[in-house]
Parts: C-alpha cells; structure tokens; sequence
C-alpha cells in the first residue's frame, strides 16, 4: 500500500479573508476560487492549502491544529489574529480571523515557508501515531513535552504531525484535514480507517476517517 502526504486543507465560513490570513501567516500565495473556496500555494504541490467555504462557524477547539514560525505575534495580530494565551507555554497560543486555535513559535529568522508541524489531539495518541507512521512511511520520534509524533514524512513540506494525548474522544468533523495519494483505499480500509463517502458525481476523492474519527482525503491515479 503506497500512501503519500499531498496537501492540507482548511474550512472556512469566509475563505477569502482566512484565505487570505493563512497566505499571510505561512509565506504561500493566494488565489481566490469563484465557487467561493481558494487556495494557498507554494513551491512545491505539497505546499497547497486549500481552503473549503463552509456554512457552519467553528463552535468548539479544533482537534487539528497548526504551529507556525513567526517572526513575530504582534504581525499576526495585525493581519487578523487574536491572543489566546501569552503565558503558560514557550509558544504563543492564537486565534485565527474564525476562532481556529494555533500555536505560534517566535523565530529570529522564521524560514520562508511557516508551517512548523501539525499537532492532532488524539485519546490513544502513541496507538494513532504508529498508524499514521506506518500508513505515510515515517517514524516516530518523541518531542519536548514526550508526545509522540511522526517525522520524516515522504514529500511533506513540515517537520511532524505531532499526537497530543487527551481524554475526550473526537465528537465533530475536524475543520482541517489533510489529503493523502494512495494505490489501495481497500488496503487502507484493511488498515482500520473508515470509508464515509466514496467517489460521486460531486467528487472524484474518497473521504476516509483513521481509527480515531479523524477526517482525510484519498486521492488514486
């Protein structure tokens, strides 16, 4: 079964002005969409973010979230953000334009792409992590806090998916989800992730959650 990191993608109830936001906050570039969605690029296809326009706001904190180089938090607070919390971490907690939760680390020179890693909240977190490591061909390596996280990701332009462990289960779709390319979507099934929508007349994907309930797209040839 080979299976590939490919993009990332964000809802929005507004994507123009989170569009807009994260092209700013992560150093890609902007293009609006005229169904209402837009995308993020970079140099690379692996730096696409898209983002989805959805109805619904965000109601409770994000299962996924982004850590992001910044060269500083008064930049992001000008462009939209708002703080969350300035204190209890070496990292500043934000807001993004719609609420979403992020973790800003402060760089005396942040590189030209801003995505440091992506953090997942996950109850069984080194059970999550080694399915993920063994589904994208990465290994697993502990960071600062001791959480488990997969690095080495083939093609990914970021440093970790890191798995946070926490007590309470996932109750509602994650607004940010990754997409991953794969041969085999029986295979991944097999794996223990969950077909909830296959391909249609509205899409060529199939949406597949991990043994957690965590939402992702895979794209075959």
């Amino acid at each position: 079964m080979a299976t590939a990191y490919k993009d990332l993608c964000l809802d929005a109830v507004d994507a123009d002005r989170l569009g807009r936001f994260w092209a700013q906050a992560l150093g890609l570039s902007y293009r609006a969409h005229r169904d209402g969605d837009a995308d993020l690029s970079g140099p690379t296809p692996q730096h696409r973010v898209w983002i989805n326009a959805v109805p619904e706001p965000k109601t409770v904190k994000q299962r996924l979230h982004l850590d992001v180089h910044a060269a500083s938090v008064d930049e992001h607070v000008g462009w939209g953000a708002t703080v969350l919390d300035a204190e209890s971490f070496r990292w500043t907690v934000m807001a993004d334009p719609e609420g979403g939760e992020y973790c800003l680390f402060v760089r005396d020179e942040p590189p030209p792409f801003r995505l440091y890693e992506l953090v997942v909240d996950a109850v069984d977190a080194p059970a999550i992590a080694t399915w993920w490591a063994e589904v994208l061909g990465a290994r697993i390596e502990h960071d600062d806090e001791g959480f488990p996280g997969i690095v080495e990701i083939p093609g990914a332009p970021f440093e970790a998916i890191v798995f946070a462990p926490v007590p309470e289960p996932k109750a509602v779709k994650n607004r940010i989800h990754i997409d991953v390319t794969t041969d085999d979507v029986d295979g991944l099934v097999a794996a223990g992730a969950r077909l909830l929508r296959p391909p249609d007349a509205e899409i060529s994907w199939t949406v597949m959650a991990d043994p957690e309930g965590n939402e992702f797209c895979a794209f075959t040839a």
